[in-house]
């Protein structure tokens, strides 16, 4: 009883947060499980709610009124277009949605700072309700009890809206049998528009009312999407009552937990993600990719047509057979004309020091950094079929180990380099069994928990990683033994070119070998590879390593570059970069992924420079841009290469192959 009695505020308090957290999540289960789209952008919802309804509330019970009115209609139309966004992407999977929905959330945050402020708002709530009431003889506020109250009726209600009426009858319907929907006469596009408006509203009515618990302000809508997510995984998308109960341990693990076991309570929540995704993924079979065929976007259809056309263009007359030494000779051309992207940005980036200003070098030398993070993304998402949006777990291992090196006085480049590499290989030797059984979505979500789980520890751990405020002032890094530490921009950045050059050549050779062509196999006819014998799982866990590795040695090039390192350079965000750094570049091309990079660094901090204050806008429109615009990615432009290859028209969305 007096465990009880000590803990009691906290225990309610973690009911209410996790009401909040299922009205949210109920939406984005709804979103997810009915509609299809994986809504990255549910966050930006609820702080469209939020924040609509601090700026209404008045503390009078008409002012609450008419801010839930306001939010929740705001939000809901917000979700009528996410519904028309998202719909040209049907066919290409929830990888593309994660990104699109993901730009729009970094459009409409900044947006909403730039129309309500970036403090934090004050929500005034009705007197009656601004007051506390005893509980087991402890004082607690009126309005949470009010809350877990409505919470509990809206659960209620939604329960019989979808499995009482017609109305729920037909949302079902739409994600188990759209044709047949279609065949009793109700449009399986207006289902998914209504799908989408009300998991906006579900969202916009938890902002507003959750406003005073949650108040809306900078990383809101970050935090809430976070959690919600770890919500619909443990609840999973069947039944509002499983959603609602994972939703109740959630609240109770960011209340009580950090009240019963402080040092635990950060690592609970996603481990328990990571466990029950890889649970689930060792009782299915391995899925198909979700990569599906090419896009319906006008875009892409313009395309094919104008390489039909050229492929289909009158002939003078048909080469004759090649002999054994003109076929070898055709052979090494080949070979030579594979080679000339990657000779010209070779030659670019040694011509850049000539031609920029320090600042403009120390740039391009982050860019190549990240480049290799996004190059070791395109070997999982590209070539092993994993897409990720945990990469940076052993990108942040690789920093790390640098960083710690150099301290100790290990600054020698290439040592760094290698340990740092080895460092990264072995953690992701450690998580791969986690990844490599899983597919599609589910790879997304594992990958996740494994970066959100890798940034607790970094918060934690601060003797190795000096928590939030991050590391600065280690030695610089020598580029060979006996060599002083590098600390000018322009042989830092000659530096960070030759480790990008050997890292990169090496993935190249590896990607081209034999072994590259198993992977490829693996990816593009898995079910064909498993019945003639190959060890599938064993090539996904070699590449889940290698691409380890590879960014590992990308965390160490960042952190020389750099001179710091702080949590922010190895978070969520970095994830999401990487992962559209490949989908600008295409996701089988290493060197589309390095300029995917460099686009995205020119965005963040140089065209942004000019802008101040509005880098997420920027940044955001790139991944809407990309998303649409570049389905096949750059590599996907060549409009001669030739007829793409059986990969390419079934689960790739790039076309051939390419460097």
């Amino acid at each position: 009883m007096d465990l009880l009695d000590a803990h009691l505020v906290p225990a309610v308090d973690g009911v209410a947060y996790g009401l909040l957290l299922f009205v949210v999540a109920a939406g984005l289960s709804l979103a997810f499980g009915t509609a299809g789209v994986l809504n990255l952008s549910h966050g930006m919802l609820y702080a469209i709610g939020a924040y609509t309804g601090a700026e209404l509330s008045d503390g009078t019970w008409g002012g609450l009124a008419l801010g839930l009115a306001a939010g929740t209609a705001a939000a809901a139309l917000a979700g009528a277009g996410l519904s028309a966004a998202t719909v040209p992407l049907a066919r290409r999977g929830h990888l593309a949605q994660a990104l699109l929905t993901f730009g729009i959330a970094l459009v409409g945050g900044d947006l909403l700072i730039q129309l309500f402020g970036a403090d934090e708002l004050p929500v005034r709530v009705p007197g009656a309700l601004d007051s506390s009431v005893h509980l087991l003889g402890h004082r607690y506020p009126a309005y949470r009890l009010c809350f877990i109250a409505m919470a509990v009726v809206l659960a209620a209600f939604g329960t019989w809206v979808l499995t009482r009426t017609r109305v729920g009858a037909a949302v079902r319907a739409s994600a188990d049998d759209p044709q047949m929907l279609a065949a009793t006469g109700h449009s399986p596009r207006a289902v998914h528009t209504g799908v989408l408006a009300a998991a906006g509203a579900l969202a916009g009515a938890a902002g507003v009312l959750g406003a005073p618990i949650i108040g809306p302000g900078p990383g809101t809508s970050e935090n809430v999407l976070m959690l919600s997510l770890v919500v619909v995984v443990l609840g999973g998308l069947r039944s509002l009552w499983a959603t609602f109960a994972a939703a109740v341990a959630v609240g109770e693990v960011q209340t009580l937990g950090v009240s019963v076991l402080p040092d635990l309570a950060p690592y609970l929540l996603f481990a328990a993600m990571a466990a029950v995704l890889v649970f689930r993924s060792r009782f299915t079979e391995p899925e198909a990719h979700e990569e599906r065929g090419p896009s319906a976007d006008p875009v892409s259809r313009l395309r094919r047509l104008l390489a039909a056309r050229w492929e289909n263009r009158p002939r003078t007359a048909a080469p004759a057979p090649a002999a054994p030494g003109r076929l070898a000779a055709r052979l090494h051309s080949a070979g030579w004309r594979q080679a000339v992207p990657l000779l010209v940005l070779l030659a670019v980036l040694l011509a850049l020091p000539g031609m920029l200003d320090s600042y403009s070098i120390s740039l391009a030398g982050s860019a190549l950094a990240l480049g290799l993070l996004a190059v070791s993304v395109t070997v999982l998402t590209g070539y092993a079929g994993l897409p990720t949006l945990g990469q940076t777990a052993p990108f942040a291992v690789g920093a790390y180990a640098t960083a710690n090196l150099a301290d100790a006085g290990w600054t020698v480049g290439p040592v760094q380099i290698v340990l740092s590499a080895l460092a990264a290989a072995v953690f992701s030797a450690v998580t791969g069994p986690a990844v490599i059984r899983a597919r599609g979505t589910t790879v997304l979500m594992i990958t996740l928990a494994v970066g959100e789980l890798t940034s607790a520890v970094i918060n934690q751990v601060k003797s190795l990683t000096g928590g939030a405020d991050g590391l600065v002032g280690f030695p610089a890094t020598r580029a060979l033994w006996g060599g002083e530490g590098m600390t000018e921009e322009r042989e830092l950045y000659v530096y960070a070119v030759v480790v990008a050059v050997v890292a990169v050549a090496l993935t190249l050779l590896v990607l081209r070998s034999p072994a590259g062509k198993l992977l490829t196999g693996t990816r593009g006819a898995e079910a064909r590879m498993r019945a003639s014998g190959h060890p599938v799982g064993r090539y996904l866990l070699v590449a889940h390593i290698c691409a380890g590795a590879l960014a590992g040695v990308g965390g160490s090039l960042m952190v020389t570059v750099q001179q710091y390192l702080s949590p922010a350079d190895v978070g969520f965000e970095i994830a999401a970069f990487a992962l559209l750094a490949v989908v600008i570049g295409g996701t089988t091309s290493v060197i589309g992924a390095l300029l995917g990079a460099g686009l995205i660094v020119f965005t963040r901090d140089w065209v942004a420079g000019s802008w101040p204050g509005h880098g997420p806008l920027l940044l955001g429109a790139l991944f809407i841009g990309a998303v649409y615009l570049l389905p096949r990615g750059l590599a996907g432009l060549r409009l001669f290469a030739g007829r793409p290859g059986p990969a390419a028209s079934t689960v790739s969305p790039a076309g051939k192959v390419s460097p």
